[in-house]
């Protein structure tokens, strides 16, 4: 199915974003692409702002965490009806812009996860969080059994069969890593990456990722997932030997 027989929404979870969301919400909107809004317990101004423009909100009542945050969105879009979901962080990190060429390369790749992966001015991100990616990278592309370009980017394609996965049992930034390698593992779902900037300067609130803590969780998860399919060594040749798929906005898929 092309992306122009699609219904593709954009989703967007949030917290305290109050300096970033309008715009990010407005680019998003831009698109002429119906807008789905999970706030997680803000205590700013961030759902007056958005509760003041065309899209769908949805609040917490309290902070439950991102993979949470993607939950309650992904139950919304599946019974709104939507064939998929391209989500995007609320912090302005990601941009609007980018979102065409992850649809152009969704239409390239029918049926895949597409991941808007920051291999453009790297040297922007802080050496801390660089290494920390790198370190989920390499686990959570050996729990797939196949290689991923920036595993840790919020900006994605998530077709309708990869939101079925909206139960998986993981929490917090964890959710993202799990929804991966299930697909993977259990659908047999691709993942291909489009190359899009890392941006780290600006008036970006200080993330919520916090990389001992969230490293430590991610990993630990991904070895349960590794001892859990078996195949240890299988999956571990078949991540290192297999392409990267990078998808390029001219449309030539190139092995990254």
């Amino acid at each position: 199915m092309s992306t122009e027989a699609l219904r593709p929404c954009i989703l967007i979870p949030c917290l305290n974003e109050e300096k970033a969301i309008g715009r990010v919400v407005g680019d998003a909107l831009a698109l002429g692409l119906p807008v789905i809004v999970v706030d997680d317990g803000s205590d700013d101004a961030t759902p007056d702002i958005v509760g003041r423009l065309p899209v769908t909100l949805l609040r917490h009542d309290r902070r439950r965490g991102k993979g949470e945050a993607l939950r309650t969105g992904f139950r919304e879009v599946l019974r709104l009806g939507y064939d998929a979901a391209i989500t995007m962080d609320g912090d302005g990190q990601h941009l609007a812009a980018d979102i065409p060429a992850i649809l152009a390369a969704a239409e390239r790749h029918p049926g895949c996860i597409v991941i808007g992966a920051r291999l453009l001015a790297r040297e922007q991100q802080p050496n801390g969080r660089r290494r920390a990616n790198a370190v989920a990278d390499w686990g959570i592309s050996w729990a797939c059994g196949r290689p991923i370009a920036d595993t840790q980017s919020g900006q994605r394609f998530y077709p309708r069969s990869v939101l079925d996965l909206v139960d998986v049992p993981a929490e917090h930034f964890v959710f993202e890593a799990a929804v991966l390698i299930t697909a993977c593992r259990e659908q047999g779902i691709g993942v291909v990456s489009v190359p899009i900037a890392s941006r780290y300067q600006g008036e970006f609130r200080l993330s919520h990722f916090r990389p001992v803590r969230d490293v430590s969780r991610i990993t630990l998860y991904t070895i349960g997932r590794i001892l859990h399919y078996g195949s240890v060594v299988g999956s571990y040749r078949r991540a290192q030997a297999a392409p990267t798929i990078v998808d390029t906005r001219s449309g030539e898929t190139i092995n990254h």
